[in-house]
């Protein structure tokens, strides 16, 4: 036990929490809701979600659990992504300022799918001006409100599937496996260059990461009343012994594209 803890932050009462996240509110505003229903400190996240986007987010509470974060952002992950065909903006996504516009062709499925298969595997992805990627310091954003340009240099990622699963007249949805650091903001505007007509990302959903699926977890809406959320979370907690295992299991079966 850490002596500047208080008892319930450290060994049995750690825990891990899987969160279906509404769209709305940040990911941040998620972990104040849990941390205010479990009065408990030290509480963090295993991934952001933007407020736009939905889904699932691994909350980690108290030590050791949150000792676990570096290890459970390393997994692959994988998202539902809807795209708009024929608008960039400067944020890659709905949030930002439109900054060209272009007609969409009258794409067909097998074009798109040519399309969609150039991407999987290994790639070279540079990260979105509007990010938390550090630049001496600093994240991004932080140069990108200011206006400041900075050199961003390619990031290795890896897409293990990418899977087309609805096709509009100026809308994409896909569905994407792929391992850490992944950018889907920037694999939509990528997505878009390729197409020749340009694309920002207007809905996302994460659906799992690593061994963990949405489909296990608690409503994020249930959260903002703290009476309701001790209970759902009380009855939904997992262990730190728990998530050791399910990751070793994980990792044995060689489920994970990027370590």
């Amino acid at each position: 036990m850490v002596a500047s803890e208080p008892a319930t932050e450290s060994g049995a009462a750690a825990a891990v929490f899987l969160v279906d996240k509404p769209v709305g509110p940040s990911s941040f505003r998620i972990v104040q809701q849990v941390r205010r229903a479990l009065g408990i400190r030290k509480v963090g996240h295993a991934g952001t979600l933007d407020p736009f986007a939905s889904g699932l987010l691994v909350i980690c509470a108290g030590r050791p659990a949150t000792r676990l974060i570096a290890q459970l952002m390393a997994g692959d992950k994988e998202y539902e992504a809807t795209l708009r065909l024929g608008v960039e903006t400067d944020t890659q996504d709905l949030e930002g300022t439109i900054v060209a516009t272009r007609p969409v062709p009258l794409f067909d499925r097998a074009t798109v799918a040519r399309c969609l298969a150039g991407f999987v595997g290994e790639q070279l992805q540079t990260p979105p001006r509007f990010s938390a990627l550090k630049y001496q310091g600093k994240p991004l954003y932080y140069y990108a409100r200011r206006g400041v340009e900075v050199s961003k240099e390619p990031r290795r990622v890896v897409i293990s599937r990418i899977d087309c699963l609805d096709l509009g007249p100026d809308t994409l949805t896909i569905r994407v496996a792929c391992g850490k650091g992944t950018y889907i903001r920037a694999l939509a505007q990528d997505i878009g260059a390729v197409l020749g007509c340009g694309a920002h990302l207007i809905e996302l959903r994460r659906l799992r990461s690593g061994p963990f699926s949405v489909s296990d977890s608690l409503p994020g809406t249930a959260l903002a009343e703290r009476e309701e959320a001790r209970e759902l979370l009380a009855a939904s907690r997992r262990s730190v012994e728990e998530i050791l295992d399910l990751l070793k299991e994980w990792q044995d079966r060689g489920a994970s594209p990027q370590q």
